[in-house]
């Protein structure tokens, strides 16, 4: 497809009118793939993460204790693994959330929710991080898992619905803090717990406030790097300009 022609196919995808149906898959989608409805509760069904599960583990050692036998396991990748090997396995495990995750975006894109965020989003990712709306349901992926966030980022770029300057700035973004709130609940929230010496708390500060503070920091990480682009671009042209 020639560029002119995807310029028409997005300027008619943008002028589509967007029905209420539309609003409901992207309500749905923002939810699914946020982590809220997150756990083992009945709305879990509504996860992207708890749908996608885990591999079960396999044992990976025996050891004796006194008279009592410790078995510790691992994932089917094992243990000590390294090279290019276990960089396969470790590949192959990233296949089923990038092919769920893939599937869930087609369904949701058939129903309208891409270009309800098209619509909804673009106002504020334009002059948040020059972005359009469309990235939107990646960028919400990016926060809970970064194979969501690549692959869908991939699929956007593919389809040529950004541009290969959006496409990086996206890409530091999701870089920064990679799967924030899911590295962040699972790793970073003990430490809210910790008490220093004199019984009061070792992190003088609350769960909210840090993710607004990553959040924030990935936005001035994005943007920072917006900047080196143009005045790449800027320099280029008046190298450019000097040639000729």
């Amino acid at each position: 497809m020639s560029g002119q022609q995807q310029n028409i196919t997005s300027s008619a995808t943008e002028m589509a009118p967007v029905r209420w149906g539309a609003y409901v898959a992207l309500l749905f989608a923002m939810v699914f793939f946020s982590g809220l409805l997150g756990g083992k509760e009945w709305y879990g069904v509504f996860d992207f993460t708890t749908l996608n599960g885990s591999f079960g583990r396999v044992v990976s050692g025996v050891t004796q204790s006194n008279e009592a036998l410790n078995v510790s396991n691992s994932t089917f990748r094992g243990t000590g693994g390294n090279g290019a090997m276990d960089g396969f396995l470790f590949a192959f495990g990233l296949i089923p959330a990038v092919m769920f995750a893939l599937g869930m975006i087609n369904v949701l894109e058939h129903y309208g929710a891409l270009n309800a965020a098209r619509k909804l989003l673009t106002p504020l990712l334009r002059p948040l991080l020059g972005l359009r709306g469309n990235t939107g349901l990646a960028l919400i992926g990016s926060l809970q898992s970064t194979d969501v966030g690549a692959s869908l980022t991939r699929k956007l770029a593919d389809e040529a619905q950004i541009t290969e300057n959006e496409k990086d700035v996206f890409t530091m973004f999701q870089f920064s803090a990679g799967a924030m709130i899911t590295n962040f609940f699972s790793s970073g929230a003990i430490l809210f717990t910790l008490v220093a010496a004199d019984g009061t708390l070792a992190v003088p500060a609350s769960i909210g406030l840090c993710i607004l503070v990553m959040f924030f920091m990935k936005i001035v990480g994005a943007n920072i790097f917006r900047l080196l682009l143009k005045m790449r671009r800027q320099d280029n042209a008046s190298s450019e300009i000097h040639k000729a």
